[in-house]
């Protein structure tokens, strides 16, 4: 019996953004593919193109339209990010301060729900609907802050608020953008904690960061990015080295590895 090969998450083929009045490549030529249910980190410093990537998913950047240009998820080439919901969860910073206003933690994660931020007047909350999201507040252990405005929120509260936003239709992959930024140590050890569990209950990551420490054990793979390029793309324990990550950066740092999350050591 013949398998039926299951899409790509995520198809990029010669893909590049121009910004302004067109002398600046955001992305220079960009393929990459990842497969489903594979966990992926994108490691760059800033400036990288990272940010860039991950608005030309969301569709706030456009590619340079050329005939060996490919920009497909899940096999579509134009998509609605709202209708693929259930496919790819996105976690951010940039949504997380559209999402600091006032209202209830329990309110933003329902508003996963409707595409929106917040809810408004006409929309219809279920009871399946606040079932599932008691069940996300559950699985996150946030109960006790589902009533407390993201507003006055911690940075760690408010970014778990926004995973439960981006899990609540059990998404196949969940992407993180500079998961960690603005985050404690101990906030910090709480969202991997937390993705790591999300990864475990069946669901792939796609992780952009420029922390080397951000890389969960769960992640076999890691692409470099560096002036808008993929420079490297390969196993982890082959691209986390010091020679790669030396030049990645352009500092002298020496690789350490412990109970399989890797640290960069400065001098």
């Amino acid at each position: 019996m013949k398998m039926k090969r299951r899409l790509p998450v995520l198809e990029m083929k010669n893909v590049t953004v121009i910004q302004g009045d067109g002398n600046k490549k955001l992305l220079n030529s960009v393929s990459l593919e990842i497969a489903a249910g594979e966990n992926v980190a994108i490691l760059g410093p800033n400036g990288a193109g990272k940010t860039s990537l991950i608005r030309t998913i969301t569709r706030e950047y456009y590619p340079v339209a050329r005939r060996n240009t490919v920009l497909r998820i899940r096999g579509e080439d134009h998509w609605n990010l709202f209708e693929l919901r259930n496919l790819l969860g996105i976690v951010s910073g940039s949504l997380q301060s559209a999402c600091a206003r006032e209202m209830p933690g329990i309110e933003m994660i329902l508003s996963g729900f409707f595409g929106g931020i917040g809810l408004h007047q006409g929309q219809r909350v279920t009871a399946r609907m606040r079932k599932k999201v008691r069940e996300v507040l559950r699985f996150l252990e946030i109960s006790h802050l589902k009533d407390r405005s993201v507003s006055v929120m911690s940075s760690g509260e408010a970014r778990r608020f926004l995973i439960g936003r981006a899990i609540i239709h059990d998404p196949q992959t969940l992407l993180l953008d500079e998961p960690t930024n603005g985050l404690d140590l101990r906030a910090t050890h709480h969202f991997k904690k937390v993705v790591r569990k999300i990864v475990h209950a069946g669901a792939s990551v796609i992780l952009v960061t420029q922390n080397l420490q951000d890389i969960i054990p769960e992640i076999s793979r890691v692409v470099l990015m560096k002036d808008g390029k993929i420079v490297m793309d390969g196993p982890k324990k082959e691209v986390l080295t010091r020679a790669n990550i030396r030049k990645l950066f352009n500092v002298p740092v020496e690789i350490q590895q412990k109970d399989d999350y890797y640290y960069a050591l400065g001098h």
